[in-house]
């Protein structure tokens, strides 16, 4: 079969923070791609051009760029297209698409953590679509570094998730991303690789291990759309890949949807990606990935076709959601009035609020466009929708990205997506992989042991820390976070991966502490605050506009206590050596969006505003909580 040699196609997967970004900009910078600016202080992490990934410090959406590489012997230029997708399995669906793009895949490794769950989930993921794999361990110059036991934790998890012999059969490349050095030798533990000062051995493994795509030169077209993007003057882009044929601006092409039916477009403007941006280009060939402009209502896992002879390529799938939770309209007597909630002024300064359940709907259904590992289904309520995604962090990055955007929405505890197996009940379940100091072994074991979870394998490096792998149900790990950094003084690690479904675990109890809730709408004063600050933690600031219902702090004993956060001083004409004694106040705890969502209960909710996010019950009004409560007992 005809190979195009002049272009190759690779997908970089690894854990959290094991150095993907840092890697891209590297070979960014050594192909020469920013040789006109450079005399400008280019940004670290030129890929996570997301404000949400910046502040996160992770990758949240696949994204590609392309280096054109120069051979040293003088050959043609080669073009690498490289899609940089994220570590983390809550964003599973887009590891998916980037792979349905690529040839091969470069696996990263950290040098002092080793293979960790979302290295097993995305390494899964390429062998199972049969690619082969470069592995490259990363951060070689860390003083923890153990590279020889990393290699060997890495074949080890290759023949774990049955690897044939070809794809065992890895170059390994060792590398300090940050330096810009890679090398073919295995370095010291904790050196740079000293026979190098650049990434050219890195680049070389690239040619000699990524195969060139192969192509009918018969073939009608077939080009597979696998992202989507938007543009103020061309509206909707489409992001594929040419597996056959040419693509040429202005061409007339058929488009097969989703559900079969098939319509013919034109190609108003075609791209092609050159480091952080796209060019346009008269035509793109076999294994070109490139954008496509034109198609206002293109799909992902869709395919652009040849009129004359349309064939599908195969619609992308994706692993089924783990974790559900209800976003509504906010229905809070604090509704559409800005961060304190006083008057027009606060009105005037947010009239772009977004609060009507059109709003929301819409909002939701434009996410479901670029976003396939979610969905979203309809509930009883008009003004209220069930979304699924594959966790936590995925459904917290949805509503931030709304709450920035202007809306105001009410957000359910989240659940679990549990499914019916020969008439039984069987809920998701992780995979948790965590790393401790020895002194904290104790209370992770206690942890993990009230949430169900059974030890998989504990592992001591002898370096004064331990990991251990449990099995534990995704409803334990709602609200696990923030116990579990608390408990481990902040030094704890903890990340995990889903690990299919099993039956259900029964009754767990996760938070022990009831809610302080407000009895009355006003504005929280220091006098009530050092009267209540003995009952519990607070979460609320001298000042705050609170209304009944609404949660300002945790109670120390387990049942919820309603109280009075707006109590005043009574001041009287009669003068005292004691009365004005002043009182300290504890700084309150400020939740953020993902802790608050942990923190609820079944009867809680969190309300969402682009100024403030409160925690509140459902039920807003005392006496109706109060009779529900007693009808519960009864």
């Amino acid at each position: 079969m005809p190979t195009r040699h002049d272009i190759r196609n690779v997908a970089i997967v690894a854990h959290v923070d094991h150095g993907k970004t840092t890697l891209v900009d590297a070979m960014l910078k050594q192909a020469g791609s920013f040789a006109e600016h450079a005399a400008e202080k280019l940004d670290d992490r030129m890929m996570d051009s997301n404000d949400l990934e910046r502040e996160k410090g992770i990758t949240i959406l696949a994204k590609n760029t392309a280096v054109k590489y120069h051979p040293k012997d003088g050959g043609d230029p080669i073009t690498i297209n490289i899609i940089d997708t994220p570590g983390h399995a809550d964003f599973g669906g887009e590891v998916e698409r980037g792979l349905s793009m690529v040839d091969a895949v470069v696996l990263l490794v950290d040098a002092s953590e080793g293979p960790l769950p979302q290295t097993r989930f995305v390494l899964r993921k390429a062998l199972a679509a049969r690619m082969p794999v470069i592995l490259c361990i990363n951060k070689t110059d860390r003083p923890d570094s153990r590279i020889d036991e990393v290699v060997n934790e890495t074949y080890d998890l290759f023949l774990d998730l049955d690897a044939d012999e070809d794809q065992i059969e890895f170059p390994i490349v060792y590398a300090c991303a940050r330096d810009g050095v890679a090398s073919l030798t295995k370095p010291e533990d904790g050196t740079v690789p000293a026979d190098s000062t650049n990434l050219e051995p890195f680049f070389t493994t690239l040619l000699d291990s990524v195969p060139a795509p192969q192509y009918d030169a018969d073939a009608p077209l077939q080009a597979h759309v696998t992202n989507l993007d938007a543009d103020n003057f061309l509206g909707r882009i489409a992001l594929l890949r040419v597996e056959q044929g040419e693509l040429a601006k202005g061409q007339s092409v058929a488009w097969i949807k989703r559900d079969g039916t098939i319509a013919n477009v034109r190609i108003t403007e075609l791209m092609m990606t050159e480091a952080l941006t796209r060019k346009p280009a008269e035509k793109a060939g076999p294994g070109d990935i490139c954008a496509v402009a034109g198609i206002p209502d293109i799909m992902i896992g869709e395919t652009l076709a040849d009129p004359e002879n349309p064939i599908a390529l195969p619609l992308i799938t994706v692993d089924e959601p783990a974790i559900s939770m209800t976003i509504g309209t906010n229905t809070s007597p604090l509704v559409g009035r800005g961060g304190t909630g006083k008057g027009a002024d606060a009105k005037a300064a947010v009239k772009d609020r977004k609060v009507t359940a059109r709003q929301v709907k819409d909002r939701l259904e434009r996410e479901l466009i670029g976003n396939v590992s979610l969905r979203v289904l309809e509930t009883e309520r008009p003004d209220a929708w069930e979304v699924q995604g594959r966790g936590e962090l995925a459904l917290a990055i949805l509503v931030e990205q709304m709450r920035r955007e202007g809306f105001e929405m009410t957000i359910g505890k989240p659940q679990v997506v549990t499914k019916q197996v020969d008439g039984k009940t069987y809920e998701p379940v992780e995979r948790m992989t965590i790393d401790v100091p020895e002194e904290h072994m104790g209370a992770v074991t206690q942890l993990m042991g009230v949430r169900k979870g059974r030890m998989d394998n504990m592992s001591n490096h002898g370096s004064g820390w331990v990991r251990m792998e449990f099995v534990v149900p995704s409803r334990g790990l709602i609200g696990f976070r923030t116990e579990f950094l608390t408990n481990t003084r902040g030094t704890g690690i903890a990340h995990s991966i889903h690990e299919g479904h099993e039956p259900w675990f029964g009754t767990l109890t996760t938070r022990n502490n009831g809610s302080l809730v407000a009895d009355r709408a006003g504005a929280v004063t220091a006098f009530a605050m050092t009267n209540l600050q003995e009952r519990g933690v607070l979460f609320t600031e001298p000042g705050t506009e609170v209304y009944e219902g609404m949660i300002v702090g945790e109670n120390s004993r387990a049942d919820d206590m309603d109280v009075n956060i707006t109590k005043e001083k009574k001041l009287t004409n009669m003068r005292s050596s004691s009365a004005d004694s002043f009182e300290a106040i504890v700084p309150p705890r400020k939740l953020s969006l993902e802790q608050s969502l942990e923190f609820c209960r079944d009867d809680e909710c969190v309300e969402v505003t682009p100024e403030a996010v409160r925690i509140r019950k459902v039920v807003l009004d005392q006496k109706e909580r109060g009779r529900t409560a007693s009808r519960a007992k009864r």
